[in-house]
């Protein structure tokens, strides 16, 4: 029996390549979501551009598509196997951002299409570095020495004020890809320019880097180890 009346198909997106040395927790979480799926009597749409997976097995879908994970690719899947449903949160970044792109243009609404999972403001939440800020803010949480920079030139100026080391964090983007550490303002130009570049919504953080740093359990502060 379908897990919920009113869902019958459901298009998984995939993670894509695997490269060498990375982890393949994407492909066995789908590998079972499809199986979990199907056994709940759903037809199941997958479409992975990465054909040495286990989830693209003939075994696991009832539609497979060895195609390019981008927004036109999985637009043209949906207008044809017209799925009422899409789960996203398999697929790792890649598989989030598409999510989140057919949700902003009001796509997934127009088709009917609901997202499955986490929704779009959680991911938001997650993914946008000024909304995670804000959030932590709110509840109390304390926060690193940071702020958010959508130019090299604004991400420079972020630096100066909270001092060097800083790292640099881009918003929605591959495993941190972008990112990375900078000790002056040359290195930060270098990498707050590819950062922006790669962040599909041009955003980054420009946050205080505390290398050495742990949390104190006991005095439920923080401390730095020497």
């Amino acid at each position: 029996m379908p897990i919920n009346k009113d869902i019958k198909k459901v298009l998984v997106i995939g993670s894509g390549p695997i490269v060498i040395g990375q982890a393949a927790e994407f492909d066995y979480a789908g590998a079972q979501a499809c199986r979990v799926l199907k056994d709940a009597g759903l037809d199941v749409v997958l479409v992975n551009s990465n054909p040495a997976t286990i989830m693209t097995d003939s075994a696991l879908a009832n539609e497979i598509y060895l195609e390019p994970l981008t927004v036109e690719t999985v637009k043209r899947i949906i207008e044809k196997e017209r799925p009422d449903s899409i789960l996203a949160g398999l697929g790792g970044q890649t598989g989030l951002t598409i999510a989140m792109q057919l949700a902003k243009d009001g796509y997934l609404e127009k088709r009917g299409v609901k997202l499955l999972g986490t929704n779009a403001e959680a991911i938001d939440k997650a993914e946008d570095r000024q909304m995670f800020r804000d959030t932590m803010l709110k509840i109390g949480q304390p926060c690193i020495p940071s702020d958010i920079a959508t130019t090299v030139d604004r991400a420079a100026e972020i630096a100066e004020e909270i001092g060097y080391p800083v790292i640099l964090r881009p918003a929605f983007t591959l495993g941190g890809a972008g990112g990375g550490v900078a000790y002056n303002e040359k290195e930060l130009r270098v990498i707050t320019y590819n950062g922006l570049m790669l962040s599909p919504i041009t955003q980054v953080l420009v946050e205080k880097y505390i290398a050495g740093w742990k949390e104190n359990r006991v005095r439920g502060n923080a401390r730095q180890c020497r």
